[in-house]
C-alpha cells in the first residue's frame, strides 16, 4: 500500500527504517533516499568534482542503503547516511596504487589489531572489520593535524614521502614520524571506537 505524500512527510526517519525493516519494501527505503538525494549528490560533488560520476555515486549509494538498512541498527538515518555516502566516496577515489598501498597497511594492521591473539591467529569477522572501515573518518578526525595530513596524503592520495614533505613543508623526517605516529595513534583510536 502506497502513502500519500502527507502520510510521507509526517513519518519520520526511524518510522521508515522500521517499516523498511520489518517489510522488506524497497517502497520505504526509497522515501528515505529521496528525502536525502539532494544532500547525497551534493557530497558526492564535493568529492568528485563531476556531475556525472557523482549521479553513479547517488545510484550506488541507493543500492548500498537498501541492503545495509537490513543488516545495520540505524539510531540517526541522516548522519548514518551521511557516514556511509563519505566512505563509498573515498573508496571509489582510491587509486588502483593507492590500494595496494592502503592494503598493505590493512593487513599490517591486522596483525596488530585486528587478529585475535590466540595460539592460532585467525582475523576477525567481516562484520567487525566493516565496523572498523565505517569508523575510520572518524578516528583520522581525531589524530592532530600534521599526522591526519601525513597520513591522508601518503596513503589516501598516494604521495610518497619527499611528495608529502613537498605539500605540507615538513621535513622528510618530520613526515615519517608523523605517519608513524599517525599510524600508531590510528590503531588506537580504532580500537576504542569498535570495542
Amino acid at each position: 500500500m502506497f502513502l500519500t505524500k502527507k502520510e510521507e512527510t509526517a513519518l519520520s526517519d526511524l518510522e521508515l527504517v522500521l517499516r523498511y525493516r520489518q517489510s522488506g519494501e524497497v517502497y520505504y527505503a526509497g522515501i528515505l533516499y529521496q528525502r536525502y538525494t539532494h544532500l547525497i549528490l551534493g557530497l558526492c560533488l564535493k568529492y568528485f568534482k563531476n556531475e556525472e560520476d557523482s549521479k553513479d555515486a547517488v545510484m550506488d549509494i541507493f543500492e548500498q542503503i537498501t541492503v545495509a538498512l537490513l543488516k545495520h541498527e540505524v539510531a540517526n538515518f541522516k548522519s548514518w547516511l551521511h557516514t556511509l555516502t563519505r566512505n563509498h566516496c573515498l573508496m571509489k577515489l582510491r587509486k588502483p596504487e593507492v590500494k595496494r598501498t592502503i592494503t598493505q597497511e590493512v593487513s599490517e594492521i591486522d596483525e596488530n589489531l585486528f587478529m585475535e591473539k590466540a595460539e592460532d591467529e585467525h582475523l576477525i569477522d567481516e562484520d567487525e572489520r566493516e565496523a572498523q572501515l565505517r569508523h575510520l573518518p572518524e578516528a583520522l578526525s581525531q589524530l592532530n593535524a600534521e599526522q591526519k595530513a601525513c597520513i591522508e596524503l601518503f596513503y589516501l592520495q598516494g604521495k610518497n614521502y619527499q611528495e608529502v614533505a613537498d605539500a605540507t613543508g615538513y621535513t622528510l623526517n618530520q613526515v615519517k614520524s608523523y605517519i608513524q605516529n599517525g599510524k600508531r595513534n590510528l590503531k588506537i583510536i580504532l580500537s576504542r571506537l569498535t570495542t
